[in-house]
């Protein structure tokens, strides 16, 4: 790497944080809940700010509803598709607009979980879920503040129970031993498992309770300029009530087995949407790019169904990844190459989505498995060109990490009958100088 190669990319990684997840902490219903794959709000603005009234902006990997809820936000429809049931409902409520009475009502209600919460002492008899070592997760004080208000909240029903669950969500990561410096989930290094019940622990929980309830409906009244739907679909397919869109803005999964499923199993099973591990591999395999649990085996015995555009081209990188990566180079090269089977069976999808001149947009990543790099960004563009997007357009958004070649792309183009400028192609092997100056 040249110096001044260098000295662009930590100009990159420095300037783009505002583009990761990072940018939508403290911004109004974007952060109600963290997942640290997602994207920024303030990416999914500059690209769908110039749309005119009355325009649909679809997304079919929604997540969080970063997409959905940013459209909404500035007058427009966004719509959005996702295989987990959590984030349709996430999606959902982030979405929905509140009544002064239904927040009235929920405000109350919240009080009153409250005040019996912290009468009771010691709760041990009431349902936890079944996650794997959860002392390893929460302290024996907030781990009873959380079964208590889980108790409570499931006695209550519609708007409420729905605000309720997300403010517990955001108390059981706020009171747990995870850490989030990095981009996937971990335990903190200094967190211990306390022996006895520390009364005090209990009662500082349901504080942070009041707190996270507090900043839920504060921005919960905050009413949206446009709406939003998350449906619960497949994007490999076209699913049924979705409108014709005048964009895809969309972040799906990249391709380095970063798993959402392993990210949100703590709400998920608080919330009921994950009874035991296996649940957790099952939805992981029915989702692109997913390699937690179950899936990791079933990974091992894919076989492909149908040929990509870029069979050519990911045959042989897969073929090096399995070939140097040891006992895990087999099915980490049969995970590259399903990546991408699946998203070109999404791909093929997108021509029914779109109106024509219609654009689309996909952030995603490159990643790189035992010194090969996987273009994802490369076989995006191709992919979407095959499907018959003009004008594909390949731009780095930022570097992801400063010591190694990983960058985030912009993959954009649009479909014919529209009005626009043609961009550039960026191929995999073109420096960082070029794509800035």
């Amino acid at each position: 790497m040249t110096p001044a190669t260098d000295t662009i990319n930590r100009l990159l990684y420095t300037r783009g944080k505002h583009l990761t997840f990072r940018a939508n902490d403290g911004i109004g219903r974007h952060d109600w809940l963290r997942l640290t794959p997602a994207y920024s709000v303030k990416l999914v603005r500059d690209i769908v700010a110039d749309l005119p009234d009355g325009s649909v902006v679809t997304d079919p990997f929604s997540g969080t509803g970063t997409t959905p809820l940013a459209a909404a936000e500035l007058g427009i429809t966004g719509q959005s598709i996702d295989v987990n049931p959590f984030l349709v409902w996430l999606g959902n409520t982030k979405l929905r607009r509140y009544t002064e009475d239904e927040l009235m009502a929920a405000t109350e209600t919240a009080s009153g979980i409250v005040t019996r919460g912290r009468e009771q002492a010691s709760v041990s008899d009431l349902w936890q879920p079944d996650l794997f070592k959860i002392e390893r997760w929460w302290a024996p004080g907030p781990l009873e503040t959380l079964k208590v208000l889980r108790q409570e909240i499931d006695q209550t029903t519609g708007v409420t129970r729905d605000l309720l669950d997300i403010v517990l969500c955001r108390t059981l990561i706020k009171t747990s031993n995870a850490a989030f410096n990095h981009p996937s989930m971990s335990f903190k290094k200094d967190s211990k498992v306390v022996t006895e019940f520390d009364e005090l622990d209990f009662s500082a929980a349901f504080d942070v309770f009041e707190t996270e309830f507090a900043s839920i409906i504060e921005s919960a009244r905050l009413d949206l300029a446009g709406d939003g739907t998350v449906y619960l679909g497949d994007s490999r397919g076209v699913v049924d009530g979705l409108a014709k869109a005048d964009a895809i803005v969309t972040s799906p999964p990249y391709v380095n087995r970063m798993s959402y499923i392993r990210e949100l199993r703590p709400y998920m099973y608080w919330l009921r949407f994950l009874e035991a591990a296996p649940d957790a591999g099952d939805l992981d395999w029915k989702a692109i790019g997913g390699t937690w649990g179950t899936a990791s085996s079933k990974t091992k015995y894919w076989e492909p169904t149908i040929e990509t555009p870029v069979d050519s081209e990911i045959l042989p990188v897969s073929a090096a990844i399995a070939a140097d990566g040891g006992k895990n180079g087999p099915m980490l090269a049969k995970y590259v190459h399903k990546y991408h089977h699946d998203m070109w069976e999404h791909f093929k999808s997108i021509p029914e989505l779109v109106k024509p001149g219609g654009s689309v947009s996909y952030i995603i990543g490159n990643s790189t498995f035992y010194g090969h790099e996987v273009p994802a960004h490369d076989w995006y563009a191709k992919m979407l060109e095959a499907v018959g997007v003009e004008d594909v357009n390949v731009e780095i958004i930022r570097k992801r990490n400063s010591n190694k070649k990983l960058y985030e792309f912009n993959v954009s183009g649009h479909f014919s009958g529209g009005d626009h400028v043609p961009g550039r192609r960026l191929t995999a092997d073109q420096t960082p100088e070029a794509t800035l100056f």
